[in-house]
């Protein structure tokens, strides 16, 4: 199983208890009630809002909000204002989405900041203060 397939359906193969190899959830799930991250477009691209916590458990519903805006658009803005906690999940789903499309940064508050920082990703993806910095770059 890819890392990618782990990310997006918290799955992974020999996890949860007795052995033997069955594929089953990492953990109790702990995904949010979300029906989709909130979308709009601005500029010719698409905006994708995420809010709340992101890790291995609760970034598959984010993932396949940006999957399907990158098969859209060309370009996708990805406001992460909102989000209070990121982990390595959240930061490789960034990279994977940013090698698909033209993956821009909007607004990030001290959890994403300082993960990009700490990792050099704000040296690859663009980052800007505001949705409409990042929708015109």
């Amino acid at each position: 199983m890819s890392l990618n397939e782990v990310v997006t359906t918290g799955h992974a193969v020999g996890a949860g208890g007795s052995g033997g190899g069955a594929a089953g959830p990492l953990c109790a799930p702990r995904v949010p009630d979300r029906s989709g991250e909130a979308q709009y477009e601005a500029h010719g691209t698409r905006v994708v809002v995420a809010s709340g916590d992101y890790d291995m458990q609760t970034i598959a519903p984010l993932a396949a909000a940006l999957r399907a805006a990158a098969e859209e658009y060309p370009s996708v803005v990805l406001d992460v204002s909102g989000v209070t906690f990121a982990d390595s999940a959240f930061l490789n789903l960034l990279i994977l989405t940013h090698r698909t499309t033209d993956l821009r940064l909007a607004g990030p508050r001290t959890p994403v900041r300082r993960i990009l920082e700490l990792t050099g990703a704000d040296t690859v993806l663009k980052v800007r203060e505001t949705v409409e910095e990042a929708a015109a770059c």
